[in-house]
C-alpha cells in the first residue's frame, strides 16, 4: 500500500458523501429536479436551434445558410418550415408535460403549430417596419443589409415578436427560453409578453429591460440601459406576491426615451410624442408631448494645475 492510498480513500468517501446528500435535495420538498419532471421539460438547446431556424425563415440567406437562387427559395422555405414543425412539436408535447405525447397532446400541439406558422408573415412584415424605424433612426446605417446582419435589437426584436406569438397562446415555457437565448446573444431582454407596436427601434440596446406587461406604441425608439420594469408588486395574506397584473408601464406612439432611464409601474402613461432625457427616473404618468430632464448642475471647466499631480483626484481638487 502506498502512502497515497489512505489519501485517495479519504478523497473517494468525502465524495461519495457528497453525492448522497445532493441526492438527498433532488428528491425533498420544494425540488424541481426529479428526474420525472425533468423528462418533460422543453430540450433548451432544441428551442434555441429552432430560434437560429426561425431567424433564417424571417431572413433568408442572411444567416450564414447555404445561399439559394429564388428559384429554389419556395421549395426551401417549404423544407424549413417542415423541419421547424417537427422539431417544434416534439418541443411542445414536453412544454405540456406529456412525452410520450397522446392523441389529445399532439393535436393540441399541431394546433399551436399552424396558428403560429399563419402569423409568421404578419410578424414578418412586423419586422421590415422594424428595420425601416432603424435606418431613418440611426445616421450611422448605412443600408437594410446593415442593420439585419449587424443590428443585435433587430434580432431581440425578431425573436421576441415570434415568441409573443406563442405566449399569447398560453404555450409554457418555450417563449420565455426563445426570449432568453435573445437576451444572452444581444444584451437586450424582452419578456415575451410585452406588446409591441411597428416601427420600434432600440438604438445600441445593451441593458434594456422591458418586462412581461409593457406596452409600446408605433415608432418609439429607446437608447440603451432603458427598464420599463415594476415598481411594486403586490402580495396575498400569506405575504407571497401574487402573479399576473399590470405591473409594467405603458409607452404610446412616437415616444424617445434616452439612454439610463428608468420607467417603473403598471400605472404609469408616458404620453405620445413626449422624450424622455438621459438617466431620468419615473414611477408617475407624463401627458403627451412632455419633455422630461433632469436640471443640468453647473459645469466647470478650469485650467489644470501646471505641477505633476501626486494622484488622479488632486487633478479635480482646487
Amino acid at each position: 500500500m502506498t502512502l497515497e492510498t489512505p489519501i485517495l480513500l479519504s478523497v473517494h468517501k468525502s465524495e461519495d458523501g457528497a453525492v448522497d446528500e445532493l441526492l438527498q435535495t433532488y428528491g425533498e420538498t420544494g425540488g424541481i429536479n426529479y428526474l420525472d419532471a425533468a423528462a418533460t421539460l422543453p430540450s433548451r438547446l432544441s428551442v434555441e436551434n429552432s430560434c437560429t431556424d426561425l431567424m433564417s425563415l424571417m431572413f433568408p440567406g442572411f444567416r450564414s445558410e447555404p445561399l439559394v437562387s429564388s428559384e429554389d427559395l419556395a421549395q426551401i422555405t417549404r423544407v424549413r418550415v417542415r423541419t421547424l414543425r417537427a422539431r417544434l412539436k416534439t418541443e411542445i408535447c414536453r412544454s405540456l408535460g406529456k412525452i410520450p405525447p397522446n392523441e389529445a397532446t399532439e393535436a393540441q400541439a399541431d394546433k399551436f403549430l399552424s396558428d403560429f406558422f399563419a402569423e409568421l408573415p404578419k410578424v414578418r412584415r412586423l419586422l421590415w417596419t422594424d428595420i425601416d424605424a432603424a435606418f431613418e433612426g440611426d445616421p450611422a446605417a448605412r443600408s437594410y443589409e446593415e442593420i439585419i446582419l449587424a443590428y443585435p435589437s433587430l434580432e431581440a426584436i425578431a425573436i421576441q415578436r415570434m415568441a409573443h406569438v406563442l405566449y399569447e397562446m398560453n404555450l409554457p415555457l418555450i417563449p420565455r427560453i426563445m426570449t432568453e437565448w435573445a437576451h444572452s446573444r444581444t444584451g437586450i431582454d424582452i419578456h415575451p409578453g410585452a406588446k409591441i407596436g411597428s416601427h420600434f427601434f432600440i438604438d445600441h440596446g445593451t441593458g434594456v429591460v422591458i418586462g412581461e406587461t409593457s406596452e409600446i406604441g408605433a415608432r418609439v425608439k429607446l437608447y440603451h440601459s432603458v427598464t420599463l420594469g415594476a415598481r411594486s408588486f403586490q402580495k396575498d395574506e400569506h405575504g407571497k406576491i401574487k402573479k399576473g397584473g399590470k405591473r409594467h408601464p405603458t409607452v404610446e406612439d412616437d415616444v424617445t426615451i434616452y439612454p439610463g432611464s428608468t420607467i417603473l409601474g403598471g400605472q404609469t402613461v408616458i404620453g405620445a410624442r413626449s422624450t424622455i432625457g438621459g438617466n431620468v427616473f419615473l414611477v408617475q404618468s407624463v401627458p403627451a408631448d412632455s419633455l422630461v430632464y433632469y436640471e443640468e448642475k453647473q459645469l466647470r471647466i478650469v485650467p489644470k494645475r501646471k505641477k505633476k499631480p501626486t494622484s488622479s483626484h488632486d487633478e479635480f481638487s482646487e
